[in-house]
């Protein structure tokens, strides 16, 4: 009788904030060499503590069955799971109800991966956890960045020799493992939560967010990023600028004004700069993505020319436009590095940024932990405003967004 493999899972989930910014972290294990055979991790967005933790479980089960061809048969496989989660270890043992309308699915769906006499449930305190724990916190830190985790470059879960069946399916099970590893979701999310969920720090940063005034290319809705003309306002953008400089200074909260290099967000800023007194400051980190080959293209020309390309574009924000563009992920780095450098600099100062849609769309996004796929789902108007406010524990509050109040 083939005897079933046998496996450690230690799995990990944290929160900062609780609900806040939160991440798993996932390790396979041989327990007679000690060995890693498999890791996962990935940023969940704004989630609890249980939530992490279960989600790290799930990715712990999923990564293990991927590595035994018939993990699913009775006998194949046998599981021991290892967490500091007493919560998750006594609801998946039996021995504590399931009360949490978010936990019912997600206990579910653990359950579903693998037989159930194939796993067993152990708590360990933290201390024991630590692997885990650093792949939930390497998780965080990439969505810090805006970024995702990604797998070690080498595991010796791709080694591993199939429970049973052909030689090829030791191919096929290495390939599982890979996709187990893999992440799930693309850069984009944020580190930061909503109002609540931390103590009073004291003044935030707060980044009041505007998109500049129209150019000639905005009403016909053209593809207008740092890689085309740099096209300057029309006549009707710089009424929109003297609106919002007359809003701004009837408000009276602004203390520096950043701008983007281009010349559309230059001009704005130069119009609400001489309106409250204040200078201009540039920043290359607000410019606008750079679209290739797509720049002064509306989006029915784009389609009818690189059709392919731009399915590609909408379906994942790490595919670039045509001819050597940013992709979306590109951006979403490029700007929460900016973020982070400006709220250091400007700490406990409202500040205004004239800048771009999509700046200003991913700004947003990772203050609220939003999938990437989001920033297809903002409107955001010429000369709007926005505002998120940062606090000095890494909390972020989205305040506005698209307000076009002044132009009316």
């Amino acid at each position: 009788m083939t005897q079933p493999r046998q496996f450690v899972i230690e799995a990990d989930g944290g929160s900062r904030g609780n609900p806040g910014p939160a991440g798993y972290g996932a390790v396979v294990i041989d327990p007679v060499t000690g060995e890693t055979l498999a890791e996962a991790a990935e940023y969940i967005g704004v989630a609890t503590n249980n939530v992490a933790e279960y989600k790290g479980l799930i990715a712990g089960l999923k990564a293990a069955k991927a590595l035994v061809p018939d993990a699913s048969a009775e006998g194949a496989l046998q599981v021991r799971v290892r967490m500091d989660s007493k919560l998750v270890v006594e609801q998946m043992s039996g021995r504590w109800k399931i009360k949490h309308p978010d936990m019912k699915p997600l206990a579910a769906e653990a359950a579903r991966i693998l037989p159930a006499s194939a796993v067993t449930y152990e708590w360990i305190p933290r201390e024991k956890n630590k692997h885990a724990d650093r792949l939930a916190n390497e998780a965080m830190d990439a969505g810090k960045r805006g970024e995702q985790w990604e797998p070690s470059a080498s595991t010796a879960a791709l080694g591993l020799p199939p429970v049973s069946g052909p030689p090829g399916d030791a191919a096929a099970g290495a390939a599982k493992a890979r996709a187990a590893m893999s992440t799930r979701r693309e850069p984009a999310a944020t580190p930061r939560v909503g109002w609540g969920a931390a103590p009073d720090l004291g003044a935030p940063s707060t980044f009041v967010l505007l998109r500049h005034g129209e150019t000639a290319l905005t009403p016909e809705k053209r593809f207008s990023g740092s890689g085309g003309s740099d096209p300057e306002l029309s006549a009707a953008g710089r009424h929109q600028a003297e609106r919002v400089a007359e809003s701004l200074a009837a408000r009276g909260t602004i203390q520096d004004i950043i701008s983007s290099p281009l010349r559309r967000c230059r001009e704005t800023a130069a119009t609400v700069g001489a309106r409250l007194g204040l200078p201009v400051q540039i920043e290359d980190g607000l410019r606008e993505t750079d679209f290739g080959a797509w720049e002064g293209l509306t989006f029915a020309e784009v389609r009818e020319r690189y059709g392919p390309d731009l399915d590609a574009w909408l379906a994942s924000t790490r595919t670039p436009p045509t001819g050597g563009g940013e992709s979306f992920a590109e951006v979403a780095r490029r700007v929460s590095a900016t973020r982070d450098r400006l709220t250091t600099r400007h700490a406990g100062r409202t500040v205004l940024l004239v800048t771009h849609v999509t700046p200003i769309k991913t700004l947003a996004r990772l203050a609220l932990g939003a999938p990437p796929e989001s920033l297809f789902r903002m409107e955001l108007s010429a000369a709007s405003l926005s505002a998120v406010a940062y606090y000095a524990d890494g909390n972020a509050s989205l305040r506005l967004l698209n307000d076009t109040s002044h132009l009316r």
